[in-house]
């Protein structure tokens, strides 16, 4: 014989059941809003007139898809162009766009790469529709005077794609911990479960993203290295050697795939780990101050 619960026990059981249910439902909703890892306009805004420094935020839209970016500085100075990582946005540069050192000698101009921040976020692109929309940015922006790009971790390749792209536009490329050798890229398998439905909506903001462009990441890489031979420009390469994340024998594959750079420096950091832009800011403010 079937056991028989009062109403009052299937009551509470039905109301648990669907309290469970509203719960993941609500998680679901704000993964979609949270980690989105930018600024907002207002925290923006706080950030910069605190500093009293006066700034450009904008979008540029080409091909139908936005971007956006920050801008400091003097125009008619010499560009110098942010890109930063994975996941991440402008901001991971915030502190080099007020630095007064900085602002004595560049236009300063912090990208939101596409899918992140402000551009269209939330839609992944491979490097070769990032490069072209970010591409369409920088010659709306170009002053006529040298210009130089700086991108850190995944902003590594995504800037010697740019400068492989059109060589004769940059003066200087600066690859902060660049993810750049296809070999060293080893691209994990539960990338590719969480990218499944419904998995990759359990997944907040601007991580889903990332997992997207990172699965793809070794086969944009082994794109971009026939390609290398087109950098003309000075290249500086700044990376920890106690990088966890992206292995510091990319150093020794940029030196010997770079082979047509008009110059080529390193600054080995001993001992840095993955997060140089921040851990050793001063040192690579003195370098970019440096650069001809």
């Amino acid at each position: 014989m079937a056991a028989s619960y009062p109403k009052s026990t299937k009551r509470k059981r039905f109301k648990k059941r669907y309290i469970v249910y509203a719960l993941f439902l609500s998680y679901v909703v704000l993964c979609q809003a949270c980690m989105t890892m930018r600024f907002t306009k207002k925290e923006a805004k706080y950030f910069f007139d605190s500093a009293k420094i006066n700034y450009t935020d904008t979008v540029f839209t080409t091909g139908g898809r936005d971007i956006h970016y920050i801008v400091t500085g003097k125009n008619d100075l010499p560009t110098v162009f942010f890109i930063h990582g994975s996941p991440g946005s402008w901001n991971a540069f915030k502190d080099y766009m007020k630095d007064s050192l900085l602002l004595q000698k560049y236009r300063l101009v912090a990208i939101d790469r596409p899918g992140f921040g402000y551009s269209d976020f939330g839609s992944a692109e491979g490097l070769l529709p990032q490069c072209t929309q970010i591409s369409s940015l920088i010659k709306f922006l170009d002053n006529k005077k040298p210009m130089t790009l700086v991108g850190h971790s995944l902003g590594g390749p995504v800037v010697v794609k740019l400068a492989a792209m059109h060589p004769e536009w940059y003066k200087n490329l600066v690859v902060l911990s660049g993810s750049v050798d296809p070999k060293a890229e080893t691209p994990e398998k539960w990338r590719a479960v969480i990218k499944t439905v419904p998995l990759r909506f359990l997944i907040p903001g601007a991580l889903r993203t990332s997992n997207d462009e990172l699965w793809v990441l070794k086969k944009d890489l082994y794109d971009l290295q026939p390609t290398l031979k087109n950098i003309t420009t000075d290249v500086l390469i700044i990376h920890g050697t106690k990088d966890p994340l992206v292995p510091y024998s990319n150093v020794g594959f940029m030196k010997l795939e770079f082979v047509n750079a008009r110059s080529m420096k390193v600054i080995s950091i001993e001992g840095a780990n993955h997060f140089i832009p921040w851990e050793h800011y001063v040192e690579i403010r003195d370098a970019l101050l440096k650069l001809k």
